[in-house]
């Protein structure tokens, strides 16, 4: 009759199944260990959080695939950003249409969406469409490109209404509300389907 390993052999033998297998993820790990030393799945399981919680065993996350057109890319959870900007855009200037400045207190999302409407989206779609997966410069961590992308995004966008409101002052339109919210919105539109276009092209590559 064979012996159960011990708590410590059994941490042991799963380090050892990493380095030698490498597996991708957790589910992968279970099952060569379930292989190698005959134990339950949830006995497997608790030995596998124990070792991440000491800090001893790391998997890389399961690499989510990349749908191969682009409609599909589109109804995956890949394009939430997509969706996500679509919809605050859209929103924004359909409160600023019918919001009139003087309905309080509805007014205060009117200030608050038209701030995020002029400081942040039109940078952020245009940044994202020239760099859709990567940020310009190399950083150490998740947390730090999404840093710089913010940091790079608010100054674009700060670049990007003076000139749209410099272009508007040559036309018969002038610099008005009206004109530039949809100025504006065409921009954000425009850049946001450029960069979910680019983002689907880079991945499938």
């Amino acid at each position: 009759m064979n012996k159960k390993p011990s708590e410590n052999n059994i941490d042991q033998q799963i380090i050892q199944i990493v380095k030698e297998t490498k597996p991708e993820n957790t589910k992968q790990l279970i099952s060569l260990t379930k292989e190698k030393l005959l134990l339950p799945e949830k006995e497997i399981l608790t030995h596998i959080v124990h070792l991440q919680e000491k800090g001893k065993l790391q998997l890389k996350p399961q690499r989510v695939p990349t749908p191969e057109t682009l409609a599909s890319y589109l109804r995956s959870n890949q394009a939430y950003w997509y969706w996500t900007t679509i919809i605050i855009t859209l929103t924004t200037a359909l409160v600023i249409f019918t919001v009139p400045e003087n309905a309080f207190p509805l007014v205060y999302a009117r200030y608050i969406l038209g701030t995020i409407y002029v400081l942040w989206l039109p940078g952020y779609a245009f940044i994202k469409a020239l760099f859709p997966t990567k940020v310009p410069i190399q950083t150490s961590s998740e947390e730090l490109d999404k840093i710089e992308r913010a940091a790079l995004s608010i100054g674009m966008s700060i670049a990007l209404v003076p000139i749209t409101g410099l272009l508007l002052n040559y036309t018969p339109w002038g610099i008005r509300l009206t004109p530039i919210t949809i100025s504006l919105l065409a921009l954000t539109l425009a850049f946001a389907t450029a960069a979910i276009i680019r983002e689907h092209q880079s991945k499938t590559r």
